[in-house]
């Protein structure tokens, strides 16, 4: 007779339609959201600024993340009438309620870059979970 399955962790509050819940957090944990929030967190940026701000980030990129912000209530847009058109992003209160939590996982990325990067060139050749067996030449 098998034994009763013990659920833990987080999920287990969640209503049963989680979806919207594992959502937001795709949204809030990617890594361009990640680095716009932090980047905006000194406080609002005109886009290039911020393009430039976020080392390897494309201009599609950066403007679908934006859009997808903006939508959720985390950054607001502001265009200014002027020539040339000036347009800028600030977070939103929303926003900075999430300031402390990207900020500690951009700091953890980085104080642990170095370890990471170790284990990653490790599991190349051992392979994960296991150790990879000598590999000997084919007999003659």
């Amino acid at each position: 007779m098998a034994s009763a399955r013990q659920i833990t962790g987080p999920c287990q509050a969640w209503p049963k339609d989680s979806a919207f819940i594992r959502e937001v957090l795709d949204r809030i944990g990617d890594k361009w959201t990640v680095l716009t929030i932090s980047t905006l967190s000194a406080g609002s940026l005109r886009y290039s600024d911020l393009h430039a701000s976020i080392p390897g980030i494309s201009q599609r990129m950066l403007t679908q993340t934006l859009k997808h912000l903006e939508r959720d209530g985390l950054i607001t847009r502001t265009a200014y009438a002027e020539v040339p058109p000036r347009v800028e992003y600030e977070l939103t209160k929303l926003g900075r309620s999430l300031i402390d939590a990207v900020m500690a996982m951009a700091g953890w990325a980085a104080t642990h870059h170095s370890e990471i990067a170790g284990n990653r060139a490790a599991s190349e050749l051992t392979g994960v979970g296991r150790g990879k067996a000598a590999v000997s030449a084919p007999a003659g």
